[in-house]
């Protein structure tokens, strides 16, 4: 199956709709926007295709998913600063430029879907390391990622191909 997975959002909650269901997630704190910047906390409105999963190989065995998948590796990163040339590509650190780190303590990115924001071609400033990956507990704010249950998420992912695309609408 490779239906798309469309996130909304009625002010009060999220939600993200894929295989016939709706799923509780957790949206940026700055709200869905049209007009995505970095550091807004906005999660963009937009139709993006999913690149690749993410994994914590320590701590979950190797996903199901029709996408490519690749380990995290203690020594990754993202970087987010939009005066770099790395600006919103994946890194090894350390690195100079202002970064998120992929390993983190937490397991909010021990599956980390990559989506194609951003990146063809990368706009300085438009948004960096706008993922979907893993909620934190009663599915508190993201900085503009979109997050679910990690139980979710494998679902989502058993049924994802590289034609399935993150739908996020305006409100």
């Amino acid at each position: 199956m490779s239906g798309d997975w469309t996130v909304g959002s009625d002010g009060d909650r999220a939600w993200l709709a894929a295989d016939g269901r709706r799923f509780a997630c957790a949206i940026g704190r700055g709200g869905i926007r049209t007009d995505k910047r970095e550091g807004d906390g906005a999660t963009p409105v937009g139709r993006f295709p999913l690149r690749r999963l993410l994994y914590r190989p320590d701590r979950l065995p190797r996903p199901a998913t029709g996408l490519p998948v690749v380990a995290i590796g203690r020594d990754d990163g993202w970087c987010d600063d939009p005066g770099h040339a790395d600006y919103n590509c994946p890194i090894r650190l350390p690195h100079p430029a202002r970064h998120e780190r992929l390993w983190r303590d937490d397991p909010l990115y021990d599956l980390v879907v990559v989506i194609g924001h951003n990146d063809m071609p990368v706009v300085a400033g438009a948004g960096s390391a706008v993922f979907v990956h893993v909620a934190r507990d009663g599915y508190a704010p993201t900085e503009g990622c979109v997050a679910l249950t990690a139980a979710d998420l494998l679902h989502l992912l058993a049924r994802a191909t590289t034609d399935t695309r993150l739908v996020v609408e305006a409100p």
